[in-house]
């Protein structure tokens, strides 16, 4: 698949989950996001970018803590409803636009915290994405990269990476934390302090606000059930009659810029 036609796909999942994805109990959860927030150790007079910002989550975190807040993604629907939010909560010190984050459109040193959650797992090129990220942030400016983490196992992370991509056809593959920390070396990037987090749900919700491919929606509940019982997945999986509980590891990295 080539960029455009995976930049397509991340369009197309994107516009159908904005609502229901921004709304959902654990991807607004206000204790991680106030994680993320103190990650990046915000000033009055900071200024932040909330890459790939899909609701624009974390950039409203972080609006009433700095001077201005700025969101980017190539998903108008997802762009829609942040303004919409924003004006709900009428934060005045927001900015938003449609773009390409593997090419910002910002000069060096634009920003002196540059976040993302949620979407390095969707990228062809993650590394090209936090080059990016480290070159619009000023020297001495924090770099939060926030993703779900999967095992060390190379097979428990395959098979949650599967699980992902029947999930969420833009999936690309979720890094483990060794994978993530490499990048922020080849980013030139110090080694990245780390939090973690969890994403809980029941397995319905996750169905609920994602679109698989027609057919997959049984497939996924079947792994979900098997690893209940040998952790095939590598994440907390527990059965409760008929619902599926799950619990996604997320890691929460953060960086001074150089």
């Amino acid at each position: 698949m080539t960029d455009a036609g995976h930049d397509a796909l991340i369009r197309d999942q994107f516009t159908r989950q904005a609502t229901a994805f921004n709304a959902a109990a654990p991807i607004k959860n206000e204790e991680a996001l106030k994680a993320i927030v103190a990650a990046g150790r915000p000033s009055a007079s900071d200024t932040v970018l909330d890459v790939a910002c899909g609701g624009g989550l974390v950039a409203r975190a972080f609006a009433p803590h700095v001077a201005h807040a700025t969101g980017i993604d190539v998903t108008p629907a997802m762009l829609e409803q942040a303004r919409q939010a924003a004006a709900e909560q009428r934060l005045s010190n927001m900015s938003w636009r449609q773009g390409d984050v593997t090419i910002l459109p910002y000069k060096d040193g634009s920003f002196d915290i540059v976040a993302t959650r949620f979407s390095f797992h969707h990228f062809r090129d993650p590394l090209a994405v936090l080059n990016e990220m480290a070159r619009v942030c000023k020297p001495g400016g924090r770099i939060v990269v926030v993703d779900s983490c999967p095992s060390e196992d190379k097979l428990k992370a395959a098979a949650f990476n599967r699980l992902e991509l029947l999930r969420d056809p833009s999936h690309t593959r979720a890094l483990p934390l060794t994978e993530m920390k490499a990048l922020f070396d080849a980013a030139g990037l110090p080694e990245p302090e780390v939090q973690f987090t969890e994403l809980r749900d029941v397995v319905r919700n996750l169905l609920a606000r994602s679109y698989p491919n027609p057919g997959d929606e049984q497939k996924i509940v079947a792994m979900f059930r098997a690893a209940a019982s040998d952790d095939s997945l590598g994440i907390p999986v527990r059965l409760d009659g008929e619902a599926i509980h799950y619990a996604y590891p997320v890691a929460i990295c953060a960086a001074t810029r150089p």
